[in-house]
């Protein structure tokens, strides 16, 4: 049996997330030959490390506890020093300079580390610069979690439609404005409103900027348009707009029409757009809630969707867990 240690720079929501799914996955990767360590987790209050394997369980109740307390060495230096095989990169995303996460990143790449991240602003940004670093060091970079979640999208589009020619995607990226636009044409309620009930359920940041000005879903369409499509696009090649001007006058408007209003993002050659768009009731993409949705055009196979949660710890642990079973049969730990 393989050994895959792995380090976790990051533990809050998401960090601890990856920890619970590692827990949960453990018999698959044993059942695979593959021994899965976390070894070193890193977060504001310092760093743990073990390179025997951290006991998860008692981490993660510490955690709730809020009683996690470590060792002075900072993230970049576990990143360097400390002997393990995969960082799982799930700081907190800055899409306007990449933040320490595109630090954490380049060295974990330099270093000769597989890395998996759900951090996209480093992404949207220097998309091509990561790519290159991991060929230059021949190590795995994997980010299905950065584009919507546990909707898988980047590995299916790459794997299961291999041979098909993709020739468009658009879709909603983001659970937050989705939830929005459906209470206020289901319920009739002011944009306003739905946003105070947001922020209380915990599904939009005491800044909504992000989510609702379109820029979370732009990131993500640079991803998959670097990824899937090669266009070695970066974030201000997007044409951005948000939903803060919709009014419920509108979404009535369009109801009577047997439309619903989304935020749709599209990506495709010469265009990538974050817009609120007309979907037909009844399309795919004409679902409520929190429900992130792609639809991908292919030549082949047609127009297939995939939808799925967008959103949450666990559903992002899931995209990182896949990726982590990627990285464990591709490679000679």
């Amino acid at each position: 049996m393989k050994t895959m240690n792995v380090s976790i720079i990051g533990f809050g929501v998401v960090g601890q997330g990856v920890a619970r799914a590692i827990q949960r996955s453990n018999d698959y990767f044993k059942k695979n030959g593959v021994d899965l360590k976390v070894v070193a987790i890193v977060d504001l209050w310092g760093s743990l490390i073990d390179e025997s394997g951290l006991d998860l369980k008692n981490v993660l109740i510490q955690a709730k506890q809020k009683k996690l307390k470590g060792e002075n060495r900072n993230s970049l230096e576990v990143i360097c020093e400390v002997d393990h095989d995969c960082v799982v990169e799930v700081t907190p995303s800055n899409i306007k300079t990449g933040g320490v996460g595109l630090e954490h990143m380049i060295k974990a790449l330099e270093n000769k580390r597989h890395l998996v991240t759900s951090n996209k602003g480093p992404l949207a940004l220097e998309y091509k610069k990561l790519v290159d670093l991991a060929k230059k060091n021949d190590v795995e970079f994997k980010y299905e979690a950065t584009v919507g979640g546990a909707m898988p999208i980047i590995n299916f589009a790459k794997n299961c439609l291999a041979g098909n020619e993709i020739l468009s995607i658009r879709g909603i990226f983001n659970g937050t404005c989705n939830y929005i636009l459906t209470r206020m044409a289901e319920d009739g309620l002011p944009y306003d409103n739905v946003i105070t009930e947001a922020q209380e359920l915990g599904l939009a940041e005491t800044d909504p900027t992000y989510d609702v000005d379109g820029i979370d879903t732009a990131a993500k369409l640079v991803i998959l348009a670097n990824s899937i499509f090669d266009m070695d696009a970066v974030y201000n090649d997007a044409s951005v707009t948000g939903i803060r001007d919709i009014t419920v006058e509108s979404l009535k408007l369009a109801h009577g029409e047997g439309y619903v209003v989304k935020l749709i993002g599209e990506v495709k050659e010469g265009v990538l757009e974050v817009a609120p768009r007309l979907v037909p009731k009844g399309h795919p993409l004409a679902l409520g809630g929190t429900l992130n949705a792609a639809s991908i055009q292919t030549d082949l196979a047609g127009e297939i969707t995939v939808t799925g949660k967008g959103a949450g710890s666990i559903e992002a642990a899931s995209a990182i867990i896949s990726d982590l079973a990627e990285i464990s049969k591709k490679t000679d730990l």
